[in-house]
């Protein structure tokens, strides 16, 4: 990082502190520190994003236009620190009016973009860092990062060992030179999978519970949004809460530049995995609560190749990143990951258990109002709320119910059309966990002895936002019909209880544990008798992991550490499949005469 601080003359060092304008990350401090130990008589340089300070250490002076020449390619600005005003010795910027209402126009701009688009279908419902989200998704936050804040940082190393491979080989032409371009985004493709995958591993090894993956969302939600009050110059005391790798190892990167072997732009550009970009250290998040190898390294892959397009054209993009340009797109860029941070928070919320919703916040009128008017959805049948609900695809028809406390919920769910995950709902305040059959309408019935709000969703977290139920005071006095105790009514057929009553069970035994995984992963049972499956749970579960289902008989059980049983009566021979909440098979019944 320094040249030395022992001096090879008699000259003393001396420091100057310097105001650097525009920096919007930790990996900013690195470039900006390289660059002006490259200046003839600096020795040494830090810089602190947080409060725009840097303390050069010269033998030497350095004359304050070949520190402004030093960075102006970048995109930042040098001023002495004394001559700044109070809020600059603070390292505070004050955006103007006009920022602000072109901050606004942003938010106006985006919001009626999204709605408009979403009405015909163009992008989907769900937005943000979660588990619906598309590949197609993330390769365009991988787009807007490389313009915002991979432009500096990861484009300034590539020109940096770009020029350093055209130096070390002169005789180049044509196509040979653009090669370190391709090496080096060869490089950071290559990394970002076989990485990401590598963290969705650790995640599957953590073995995060749901609760957990909420956090981790939330996390990687906060995150983002401390990332767009950075592009925005908003509330810049938060600054110093940027997640931050350790800088000597961040210098250790930059000095591959430096490195004369045909292989350097290649590993240069597999090392800016570790780069601080706050949209990369989003993602790590969100994959490391996925635990899914695949997850991340195709998450990884995605997000790098939406990078590429604008590091190939590097030369025709950097003239663009500066000046107006650079400006209005740093704050749309701003305004787009504040939105997608906040409008994220509801699945880490859902996942967390928690009632409290951002959409219901925003689109609710408050109480009294709740109180006041009917649920058109919702009747009224023999002192019963009769509630009827469509599941498709991925999304809840209604998603919003109003209901009156101490009067018996009959809740109608037709999900022939349900896909995924959303065969499982779940209610985390009542202790209800159901499997939604395709072939029948599922009821489950419950009774709400409190006002409030009752969230529900898939297992993780990927169905409508803000589904709930608004439990409201009986003021009307509808008079309660007797309690029927247990949620699982179908009318299904097949796994009657009444034949399990008859019949002594079979039973058989599962193990989930680190040391055997699911074990024994093929079980033979008779056709006719009931079956008794006990599934000894000895590590937290998460994600789809966390609820089994048997489909062909319509059976789930959320999974807790610890005894777990579910009971069901083969009526036909054949293989019956034990899957996750997303189908995937995890063990399977072998049923014969």
């Amino acid at each position: 990082m320094s040249k030395s601080l022992l001096m090879k003359s008699e000259s003393p060092i001396k420091k100057l502190q310097l105001k650097i304008h525009n920096m919007h990350c930790t990996s900013c401090e690195v470039l900006i520190e390289r660059k002006f130990i490259k200046i003839p008589g600096v020795e040494k340089a830090n810089v602190n994003h947080a409060n725009g300070k840097a303390e050069v250490y010269y033998t030497q002076e350095p004359k304050l236009h070949e520190l402004q020449n030093a960075l102006k390619e970048d995109g930042y600005s040098v001023s002495l620190w004394q001559d700044g005003n109070s809020d600059a010795q603070e390292g505070l910027h004050k955006n103007t009016q006009k920022d602000y209402l072109e901050i606004g126009a942003i938010v106006l701009t985006v919001t009626a973009a999204y709605l408009m688009l979403q009405q015909v279908d163009v992008v989907p419902k769900n937005i943000g860092i979660s588990d619906n989200m598309s590949y197609g998704f993330v390769f365009l936050i991988g787009l807007v990062a490389a313009l915002s804040t991979c432009m500096a940082v990861t484009g300034g190393l590539l020109l940096g060992v770009a020029a350093k491979y055209n130096q070390k080989y002169p005789t180049l032409a044509g196509f040979q030179k653009f090669k370190p371009h391709l090496y080096f985004n060869t490089g950071r493709v290559a990394s970002y999978t076989l990485l990401g995958g590598a963290v969705g591993a650790l995640g599957s090894v953590l073995t995060f519970s749901p609760k957990a993956n909420g956090f981790m969302t939330i996390l990687a939600s906060l995150v983002m949004i401390l990332l767009g009050f950075q592009l925005l110059k908003l509330f810049p005391q938060f600054k110093r809460f940027s997640l931050r790798m350790p800088k000597f190892l961040a210098h250790k990167i930059q000095g591959l530049t430096s490195y004369e072997k045909k292989g350097a732009p290649f590993l240069l550009g597999a090392s800016t995995f570790f780069l601080p970009c706050g949209f990369t250290q989003a993602l790590q998040l969100y994959v490391l609560a996925k635990g899914d190898f695949v997850t991340g390294a195709l998450t990884m892959l995605a997000f790098s190749l939406g990078t590429m397009p604008a590091l190939l054209s590097l030369s025709a993009l950097s003239s663009f990143a500066q000046g107006a340009f650079r400006r209005y797109f740093l704050k749309f860029s701003g305004v787009l990951v504040i939105i997608l941070g906040f409008y994220n928070l509801n699945n880490g919320l859902a996942l967390t258990g928690s009632s409290v919703s951002l959409a219901s916040i925003f689109l609710s009128s408050g109480k009294t109002n709740a109180q006041a008017s009917p649920d058109t959805n919702v009747q009224i049948v023999g002192g019963k709320q009769i509630v009827r609900m469509k599941v498709i695809g991925l999304d809840y028809y209604p998603y919003r119910f109003k209901v009156v406390e101490g009067v018996p919920v009959e809740w109608r769910i037709d999900g022939s059309q349900a896909e995924g995950c959303a065969q499982i709902i779940t209610v985390p305040q009542l202790g209800i966990t159901e499997y939604i059959p395709r072939r029948s309408e599922k009821k489950i019935l419950f009774t709400s002895r409190k006002t409030g709000t009752l969230v529900f969703s898939c297992t993780m977290g990927m169905t409508t936002r803000g589904a709930s139920f608004i439990v409201v005071p009986n003021t009307t006095g509808i008079v309660a019909a007797p309690e029927v105790r247990g949620t699982n009514d179908t009318s299904s057929a097949e796994g009657s209880p009444e034949i399990a009553n008859r019949i002594p069970p079979q039973k058989i035994f599962m193990e989930i544990s680190q040391e055997r995984g699911i074990y024994p992963r093929i079980f033979t049972v008779k056709k006719g008798v009931p079956v008794e499956l006990t599934i000894d749970d000895r590590v937290p579960l998460g994600g789809c992991m966390s609820v089994m289902i048997i489909p062909q008989y319509d059976v789930a059980v959320p999974l807790k550490l610890g005894k777990n049983k579910l009971t069901f009566t083969p009526t036909k021979t054949g293989k019956v499949p034990i899957t996750c909440s997303m189908g995937s098979p995890m063990a399977l019944i072998v049923v014969v005469s």
